[in-house]
């Protein structure tokens, strides 16, 4: 039952999301149409007729209410801050603009609907400012009015915590700690053998031990149980556990089952079987999705403009140099798997067999080689380096999935044998044309370091990140830091 309201209740946060989001869309076109042209008329003419834009309401539809549920907007927010909450609709409607305007041009929206003309740039930012505003202001009045009605005492859920470890102790200290959650602690149950001088003082009220559970939810109204027990315990509290299923009671497990690790954990099921997974890389579909897109549809988009860049710096390599025009080379992917990578060729033929005797000169600490001056560049080879226009070629492995645009640089598999263990994390993403090494000033940091902001993005990884690398790779391009 109350997953079925919880599912209501959600759907009906949704729909209200996406009204939100058309009345953004209506609110832009008026403000652009018929306001904006009264309060400055030397600064905007007249606009399209509402016929013209109306088409486009479904576009925004779709691209808004998919980021709103990639995001997990829509789980139990009683735990996250409103502030926390504020930033990601901001994330969510900056990505949802660009999206727009990606869309828009990959799709010849405006010479479909306005003939030919532009589509206002201007109304675009304004829908994303105006459902940013709407949903943020809709969030602020769920978020105090859920508050307020929980203050009151309605619409909260008791809590018996199993165990009085630190684990109990800190979730118990959660719970007082944010009353505006919705949850009111009842008490602690103890192990059978636990003596009560043993027990914390600042684990009270101390209802009983494991033994009286049951007459405890039968005799008081408890919402959920949870258990903050040793791993060890579990197997034998797996009778009580079937006994709350069968009462009716939401019974959890605080899943600290080894503190130390740092990967995420969620629940899935394969064939009935429940399977508790831990990943310390990103693995939600529909961003991961939003990504492949965006690698897809710039990587065609940047192909498609360079063309004549990119037969022209061939027919200079072939011209200046002779011999082949592509490198290619064996990297490591995602997860080690092997493909191969490449690039416009800067070094004379024969490169590879020489780097033997040019390892003294190796500027780099760890397993990789990099020199700043090496002598097997050519001079077309450096000024292609220097402006990254060498790696053109690996917008093929992007469309291919072998690469991103954005991710950690692919190693060879002789660089990826001398890592040590925390380093072969970086792997766990697919990788990418640019990443934080790449505008971090690339041949300036360390090994260590470098591998450390590889990780960094692992860990904190949103399209939203992807977006801003992007930005911030096209000025360390053209400044020539992206150089190797």
């Amino acid at each position: 039952m109350l997953k079925e309201q919880s599912r209501l209740l959600t759907g009906v946060i949704f729909t209200i999301d996406l009204l939100l989001t058309t009345v953004a869309f209506f609110l832009a076109f008026w403000v652009r149409a018929k306001l904006l042209p009264i309060l400055l008329p030397e600064s905007f003419a007249a606009f399209y007729p509402l016929s013209a834009y109306l088409p486009m309401l479904p576009v925004v539809l779709l691209i808004w209410g998919s980021l709103l549920l990639a995001s997990d907007r829509y789980r139990s927010h009683r735990t996250v801050r409103l502030l926390d909450e504020a930033l990601e609709i901001i994330r969510i409607c900056a990505l949802g603009m660009a999206t727009l305007a990606l869309a828009v041009y990959a799709l010849r929206l405006d010479e479909r609907l306005l003939g030919g003309d532009e589509l206002s740039r201007l109304w675009v930012l304004m829908v994303a400012v105006f459902a940013c505003l709407l949903i943020v202001t809709e969030k602020l009045a769920l978020r105090t009015l859920s508050r307020y009605v929980r203050s009151r005492g309605f619409n909260y859920r008791t809590v018996l915590i199993v165990g009085t470890n630190p684990a109990a102790r800190a979730l118990a200290d959660s719970i007082d700690d944010h009353r505006y959650w919705g949850f009111k602690l009842v008490g602690f149950v103890t192990h059978n053998d636990v003596k009560p001088e043993d027990v914390p003082a600042d684990c009270q009220p101390i209802l009983g031990t494991i033994d009286d559970i049951t007459r405890l939810v039968e005799e008081d109204v408890i919402d959920d149980v949870v258990f903050c027990v040793s791993r060890r315990d579990l197997d034998r509290m797996e009778d009580l556990f079937l006994t709350l299923q069968e009462l009716g009671i939401r019974t959890r497990f605080a899943l600290n089952l080894f503190p130390h690790t740092k990967a995420r954990v969620r629940m899935e099921e394969v064939d009935g079987m429940p399977l508790l997974t831990f990943s310390t890389a990103p693995e939600s579909p529909v961003p991961l999705a939003v990504k492949r897109s965006i690698d897809i549809s710039v990587s065609i988009l940047l192909a498609t403009l360079g063309l004549p860049v990119i037969a022209l710096i061939a027919l200079a390599i072939k011209l200046s140099q002779g011999g082949a025009v592509l490198y290619s080379q064996t990297r490591c992917g995602l997860n080690g798997r092997r493909f191969t990578l490449y690039k416009f060729r800067t070094m004379v033929e024969g490169a590879d067999r020489a780097q033997q005797d040019l390892l003294h000169l190796n500027e780099m600490d760890g397993p990789v080689f990099k020199v700043r001056n090496d002598p097997r560049v050519t001079p077309l080879g450096r000024f292609l380096r220097r402006f990254s226009l060498d790696e053109l070629p690996q917008l093929w492995n992007v469309l291919r999935g072998d690469m991103s645009l954005v991710g950690p640089r692919p190693p060879i598999p002789d660089e990826v044998r001398r890592y040590q263990r925390w380093q072969r994390r970086r792997l766990s993403m697919k990788p990418g044309l640019t990443c934080l090494w790449q505008i971090s000033g690339r041949n300036q940091i360390d090994f260590e370091r470098w591998m450390h902001l590889d990780l960094e993005y692992i860990d904190s990884w949103s399209p939203w990140l992807d977006m801003k690398i992007l930005l911030k790779t096209v000025p360390a391009v053209l400044s020539g830091r992206g150089a190797s």
